[in-house]
């Protein structure tokens, strides 16, 4: 009788510790705040919307299943008897034929009259655009107009008192909030995908006007598009595109700010196009070395490495070599941030500009032109002709011709690398087909002054050199280990 008072008292014991362990872990859950999600999905739901389209593509007409017909000289013997057996490549096999292909989006209605924000890239060569409500509901879409700059499109369909959702301001989120995207993976109508803000003000390549909202949230393709909210139901971003080697998620995903987004809207609703703030310069970020080579304590700013003609830098006299450290009274921490600032930046504003020059820090009035629609600059790809070594940096360089000069635009100034050997300047990154242009803030006129200016430089502390490559400039420091000839 005893034994089983004392199991009954030890099975008590053991019910009394998994019920306080359960309270305990409920206790945890609510003490660490986790976030409910499905108010936000039931409010904002129905003002996201499906996005498909269809685009017309030219591909080669199904011919001859014995393959291609060979490339043979018209009116030849064989000519005939080829096209029998192959096909022929015009009209009914062989020749190349237009095809309407689908695709799949998101997008969300930002007014009750029906205006409808999604991506650039969803409705892009789109001839027919329908949008499909959550209630099913399906309408063509006209294209108000979009932005391919800022992957930013604005559509209106026929209808009235939509649901809208409520736009947010992308401003004021933090690394490290909880947001939520709603969309059309792979044609999955309103699915529901949650996660955190990995990191804000994200530059990716060719893509120098949209600072992105990087987040871990799964985004797939056909939730392009769609909305991105806080935990208060406000849309803060667009979901634009994700970061995947396989084509599908891999924790990266990039939501262009609904901020921007929105001043987009509104251009294209007012004027049917976007202009942005453009400066006129070429830029890089300051590397460790070049910071030193500069005189700075640290990298950061924006380094520039060219200034662009009647641009509105060299207006107000930028010059190659500056470092851009202040914007509109904003701190440009790394070459990144700028662009997304002076494309923001009203036309016609006057704004003052610091940056660092030979060891000094100066401050500029700047007043924005309008962004060019196409700012590429062209360079000749010609070889010139007569050689010379240096071997205190280890280059075999040559001197531009005059027509050379003309196309490349720099008229009084670079030589060309026809070669790198092993030393300073392949270490420093120079590669065969640069124009060197400057070194250690001296435009270099020709092959002789260049071995001069290669000739005084010091020992043990780099120095900077802009190079020509490609398309683009290039600031690299040059360092040298060794006292030459």
């Amino acid at each position: 009788m005893l034994k089983w008072k004392q199991s009954r008292v030890v099975v008590g014991m053991l019910c009394g510790i998994f019920l306080m362990t359960a309270g305990s872990v409920e206790l945890a859950q609510a003490q660490a705040g986790l976030p409910e999600f499905t108010g936000i999905v039931e409010k904002a739901s129905p003002a996201v919307v499906n996005i498909s389209t269809t685009q017309s593509v030219k591909q080669v007409r199904p011919g001859s299943p014995h393959g291609e017909m060979p490339q043979m000289p018209e009116g030849t013997p064989f000519d005939d008897f080829f096209r029998r057996f192959f096909g022929d490549r015009g009209e009914g096999g062989g020749g190349m034929e237009d095809f309407d292909t689908q695709s799949l989006g998101s997008g969300f209605v930002i007014s009750p009259d029906g205006y409808i924000l999604t991506n650039n890239h969803v409705i892009k060569d789109a001839k027919e655009i329908v949008v499909r409500l959550s209630t099913r509901q399906e309408y063509v879409a006209e294209l108000v107009g979009s932005d391919p700059r800022s992957d930013v499109a604005l559509l209106k369909i026929d209808a009235k008192n939509l649901p809208v959702v409520r736009v947010g301001k992308s401003a004021d989120i933090k690394v490290g909030e909880w947001v939520l995207a709603i969309g059309s993976p792979f044609d999955f109508d309103h699915t529901v995908t949650a996660g955190i803000v990995s990191a804000v003000g994200r530059s990716l390549p060719n893509e120098n006007y949209v600072p992105f909202i990087q987040t871990d949230v799964a985004i797939n393709p056909g939730n392009s598009g769609g909305p991105l909210f806080n935990l208060d139901g406000e849309v803060v971003g667009v979901n634009a595109q994700i970061y995947s080697r396989t084509g599908g998620f891999m924790g990266l995903s990039f939501a262009i700010p609904i901020d921007l987004a929105m001043d987009v809207v509104d251009q294209l609703k007012t004027k049917g196009s976007v202009s942005r703030g453009w400066l006129g310069i070429l830029i890089q970020d300051v590397t460790r070395e070049l910071a030193e080579s500069f005189g700075m304590d640290r990298p950061g700013g924006a380094l520039v490495a060219q200034v662009l003609p009647n641009s509105p830098a060299q207006k107000a006299g930028i010059q190659v070599g500056d470092v851009v450290l202040e914007f509109n009274n904003r701190s440009i921490s790394d070459s990144s941030s700028l662009p997304h600032i002076v494309g923001r930046t009203h036309v016609g504003d006057d704004v003052t500009v610091k940056l660092l020059r030979d060891g000094k820090t100066r401050t500029l009035k700047v007043r924005i032109a309008e962004l060019p629609p196409d700012d590429d600059i062209k360079l000749a790809e010609e070889t010139p002709q007569g050689k010379k070594a240096n071997d205190r940096i280890g280059t075999l360089v040559t001197d531009l011709t005059e027509e050379q000069k003309q196309s490349l635009e720099v008229k009084k100034s670079g030589i060309f690398v026809e070669d790198v050997k092993t030393g300073p300047a392949r270490t420093a990154g120079v590669r065969r087909g640069d124009i060197i242009l400057m070194i250690n803030n001296v435009d270099v006129k020709n092959v002789s002054h260049f071995a001069q200016l290669v000739k005084d430089l010091p020992v043990g502390k780099p120095v900077p050199m802009l190079v020509r490559r490609g398309n683009s400039p290039l600031f690299l420091a040059l360092k040298l280990t060794e006292k030459g000839d």
